[in-house]
């Protein structure tokens, strides 16, 4: 059986993919120093990588509770990474790594649980950045693009290592306080957990279906009572192999993500990609018009809503914004490194 999964696995990657296969690897930071103050001897960072390395460094970040992996999809990859799509892979050294606390980076299901330091965003950036410039030797990206907790990481990069890169791709985020809907809906994922761990799972569905899929999508997929219950016991009797001490730390580790008062140390090209139909970052807010004046060569992507987006999830499929995305590639001024 499970040499029949490995192999329909194979035939759906050469399916889609026309880049190369990933390789992976893992790197150790020594004495990893935490923003509380806490030390790990030994913090593990895996990371995936596309092309050669002599190719043009770009990082792309995932979201929470993914990996690297979970950028690899049709969807995604298979519209950037192949021969003449905008990141193909024999141009590109592309970089994937799975973030502190996720993927098979160090984490508190390794055996620390809840013992594990209490890490944030900014603890997460700082690892990534030290595996590309200790671990891989890249200290300069054409590109550092991230969706999600990737995009929120995105703009703390741009932050923090303003020459690190030429252009920023933040998407599905904002450059302010974790706040609002956003931060209340996440504040029930960690308190149903701290209350018994086997609430990971039904706490994780709920939020799925409360802040992501967009509401035309999922109406059109569930317009009835039986559709739409039918879509949810699909999702609560998925398999769900998440470690809650792992959950429970990723999605505390936004609680003080807040990369507004910073903004004008951004000097890369800046394109922040977001949906109409976002439910974490809604729109009609207004901070993201009011915090793009703020990012000298910064301009906002904003995707309309429709049947066929899915909210929060919309940016995660490249055919919205690839086109932007390679127009920004030829035309983004190159740093002097």
């Amino acid at each position: 059986m499970k040499l029949l999964k490995l192999f329909l696995l194979v035939i759906a990657f050469s399916a889609h993919a026309d880049y190369p296969a990933p390789q992976e690897g893992s790197w150790v930071a020594r004495d990893f120093k935490f923003h509380t103050g806490e030390t790990l001897p030994e913090l593990r960072m895996h990371y995936r990588t596309l092309g050669a390395p002599t190719g043009e460094p770009v990082l792309v970040l995932h979201g929470t509770t993914g990996s690297g992996a979970s950028m690899l999809t049709p969807a995604f990859a298979g519209e950037l990474f192949g021969p003449g799509q905008p990141l193909d892979a024999k141009r590109y050294f592309i970089i994937l790594p799975d973030s502190l606390g996720h993927g098979q980076s160090s984490k508190p299901s390794d055996g620390m649980h809840a013992k594990f330091p209490r890490y944030n965003y900014d603890d997460m950036v700082d690892a990534a950045h030290r595996l590309a410039t200790e671990g891989l030797k890249v200290h300069h990206a054409r590109l550092v693009i991230g969706n999600s907790m990737g995009g929120m990481q995105t703009w703390i990069w741009a932050e923090k290592h303003p020459g690190f890169m030429d252009i920023a791709v933040p998407m599905a985020s904002l450059p302010t306080e974790m706040a609002s809907r956003n931060w209340i809906l996440r504040r029930l994922i960690i308190d149903s957990i701290r209350r018994d761990p086997k609430n990971a799972q039904f706490a994780s569905v709920f939020f799925g279906f409360a802040t992501s899929g967009g509401s035309q999508a999922l109406y059109k997929a569930a317009p009835t009572r039986e559709k739409a219950d039918a879509l949810l016991d699909a999702r609560l009797k998925a398999p769900f192999t998440a470690d809650p001490d792992d959950t429970l730390y990723q999605w505390d580790s936004s609680r003080d993500y807040n990369p507004s008062p910073g903004l004008e140390k951004i000097t890369a090209t800046l394109l922040a990609i977001n949906s109409a139909d976002d439910e974490r970052n809604p729109p009609e807010t207004g901070v993201l018009d009011r915090e793009i004046k703020r990012v000298k060569n910064g301009r906002v992507l904003l995707i309309p809503g429709s049947p066929d987006t899915a909210g929060h999830g919309t940016t995660g499929s490249a055919k919205w914004w690839k086109k932007e995305l390679e127009e920004l590639l030829g035309s983004a001024p190159r740093a002097a490194h």
